[in-house]
């Protein structure tokens, strides 16, 4: 019996050890192409070789070659952000027919997607019908049906795959997928989800929905995260934005794919982080990419498994990540793929009508390369139409009639995130179609009003002038102006209607998200309305767009101050604006107030510097509209032109 037995546990043994495998298995992620399926630039009618689905597709169908064992993935944000989508949304899709960007996914033969915050953007009915057209799995588990609290969506799939191992033979593996968004679209598009569905928090979640997926046979799990990497010296906040720091610490998690910032990881810029490796790309141990915008790069993930202990486990992990275009030699690193360009080019050209339709005529052009240092044109014409807009809407209202209507505006494209220097509105002077709307608004965003107290508004200035970082007034040494890193530039609203200085010799008073963080320091002076200083008892009516009206986060906004929401949506009502303003003056005329500006510093030889394009067309521009001595210094090393600013008060030569 003990022989039996022995040579029992024996032959179990060597079947086990025959069985024993590693195999090589590949991850491929995609995040925050915003329906840039090719590589052309509508806003200014001409092929653009550092982003779009058309050239990434090579780049995917290399990386899907180089390894049969394979997982392709998209993380979100892909229905809106570029003409194409708005085409899209614009006309709508019948029952029958794919959406652009998932018939391209279906078509690379990607395995699964998630949401992004953007696949709201154009409502719950317009989401449903994009995904009923698709037969590709798009999943999220953290939004949910606000009344019965059922998941809105698939929560994740496990796929089954035959994969090999390193001596041919195959295996089977069931990798699970799980999906998650940022819990900030219920205020970024309420108007379309309130009362509707509730987002759960992004870490509770996991922690919820990745033990089920392995007791039901995952042996693999990948979540796919709408969302940032979140502070890594701040413990988790329940609720938090960006997220992935916290999420690669789960048990059971493999892999992150992840996204929503427009970053770049693994990347330099995460060199000095605790718990991160961006030689190996983990995060806490595990692989994680983060792919850029737009298609620019493609993230991948090799991890490297086996059952040696009857289980499938990581063994060893290593991510990177792969560009379309090399940004420093300026030429594209892949050509586009053929069998994407012809798919999309019905699309394509459909796009180039609809923003090609003509809407009036401006005496001068709209250029935002000086938006973040001085009061900019490509601003001013947006303000000018959400005043005019407002101005009617409560012009005999008995309650607001009377107060004083003001305009809140970002620069949507000026650099991007330090990122894209090539990302800069430019619309010229002269016949000016819905393509140049589109490009001076962005967003799909709808525009709302809010009641402000003199007080808000000053408050709301003190966290827009954040952009900026502290200037030491007796540093001989370089020092930036611009908050790149601590900042976005969508948030930097400038409010016309009133004048105010703002003065960068004191710290910010509000982080990056208004929070609070310097109450003894003030930024803003001079704050006044048609020549007298802004009282805090002072009201005002400011239009602004509903992200920015319901988000709170800014003083004088969110539920208890807004007033209207208008059904229109900014571009829209900017591009009547334009038609309108032209049939009646034969154009309209964008030049900035400057009602905004720097408070002068009275050294005279302090070295600050800010970035924009690196272009002949922004080096005429700054010439002609500079308002202060703005000296070129250099080209940085991601291709942005550095100028020197003089804040001394010397005028422009």
């Amino acid at each position: 019996m003990k022989k039996t037995a022995l040579t029992l546990a024996l032959s179990a043994l060597l079947a086990h050890n025959a069985l024993a495998a590693q195999v090589q298995f590949r991850i491929i992620e995609t995040s925050d192409i915003h329906t840039n399926l090719t590589d052309f630039d509508y806003y200014k009618d001409q092929a653009n070789p550092q982003y779009g689905l058309t050239r990434t597709a090579t780049l995917i169908r290399q990386a899907k070659k180089e390894n049969p064992n394979h997982l392709l993935v998209d993380n979100g944000d892909l229905i809106q952000g570029a003409p194409i989508g708005d085409y899209v949304a614009d006309k709508g899709l019948n029952r029958k027919e794919k959406h652009p960007a998932y018939l391209a996914l279906e078509t690379l033969g990607f395995h699964v997607s998630t949401l992004g915050n953007h696949e709201f953007n154009f409502g719950l009915d317009f989401l449903a019908q994009s995904l009923k057209s698709t037969r590709l799995p798009v999943v999220n588990a953290n939004v949910v049906d606000a009344k019965t609290g059922a998941n809105k969506y698939q929560p994740y799939v496990i796929l089954p795959m035959k994969v090999q191992d390193q001596n041919g033979k195959s295996h089977r593996l069931k990798v699970g997928v799980l999906g998650l968004v940022t819990p900030q679209i219920l205020q970024w598009d309420k108007k379309h989800l309130d009362g509707k569905v509730q987002v759960h928090d992004i870490v509770a979640s996991a922690k919820k929905w990745v033990p089920r997926m392995k007791k039901q046979g995952a042996d693999l799990i990948v979540v796919l995260n709408h969302s940032g990497l979140g502070d890594t010296n701040k413990a988790y906040q329940q609720g938090q934005e960006n997220t992935t720091y916290a999420l690669s610490q789960i048990q059971g998690v493999d892999a992150v794919a992840f996204g929503h910032a427009h970053g770049q990881f693994p990347s330099e810029e995460f060199a000095k982080l605790p718990e991160i490796d961006i030689q190996k790309g983990t995060i806490h141990g595990k692989a994680a990419t983060m792919p850029g915008q737009f298609g620019s790069h493609i993230g991948i993930m090799d991890l490297t498994l086996d059952n040696s202990s009857g289980k499938w486990r990581v063994l060893n992990s290593q991510a990177h990540l792969r560009p379309i275009y090399d940004s420093k030699e300026k030429k594209p690193l892949v050509e586009n793929d053929e069998q994407m360009v012809k798919l999309m080019q019905p699309y394509h050209e459909a796009t180039r009508q609809f923003v090609g339709k003509p809407i009036g005529k401006s005496s001068d052009n709209m250029f935002s390369f000086l938006a973040l240092v001085q009061d900019d044109p490509t601003m001013q014409i947006v303000s000018q139409a959400q005043t005019d807009y407002v101005q009617k809407v409560f012009k005999d209202h008995p309650q607001y009639g009377k107060l004083p209507v003001l305009s809140a505006v970002a620069p949507f494209k000026a650099g991007g995130r330090k990122n894209a220097p090539n990302s800069y509105t430019e619309v010229h002077k002269g016949e000016l179609t819905f393509r140049n709307a589109a490009d001076l608004y962005l967003y799909p965003n709808t525009l709302y009003a809010v009641k402000v107290s003199g007080k808000e508004l000053r408050e709301w200035l003190e966290c827009s002038a954040g952009m900026f970082k502290h200037i030491d007034v007796n540093s001989s040494q370089p020092q930036a102006l611009l908050n790149w890193d601590g900042f976005r530039t969508y948030n930097f609203d400038v409010i016309d209607g009133v004048a105010y200085e703002i003065d960068v010799s004191q710290p910010a008073r509000y982080d990056g998200s208004c929070k609070l963080v310097n109450s003894g320091s003030q930024r803003i002076h001079k704050l006044t309305h048609q020549g007298k200083p802004v009282q805090d008892s002072d009201e005002f009516i400011v239009a602004t767009n509903n992200y920015r009206a319901t988000g709170g986060s800014f003083a004088g906004t969110g539920d208890k101050n807004i007033i209207y929401a208008a059904p229109d949506e900014n571009r829209q009502v900017l591009a009547q604006y334009i038609s309108q303003q032209s049939q009646q003056h034969g154009e309209i005329r964008p030049n900035a107030d400057q009602n905004w500006t720097f408070k002068n510093l009275p050294q005279p030889n302090l070295h600050i510097y800010f970035e924009t394009a690196n272009s002949d067309l922004a080096r005429q521009f700054i010439k002609e509209k500079a308002v202060r001595p703005y000296t070129f210094e250099k080209v940085d090393e991601t291709g942005f032109a550095v100028y020197r600013i003089d804040l001394s008060g010397r005028k422009a030569p």
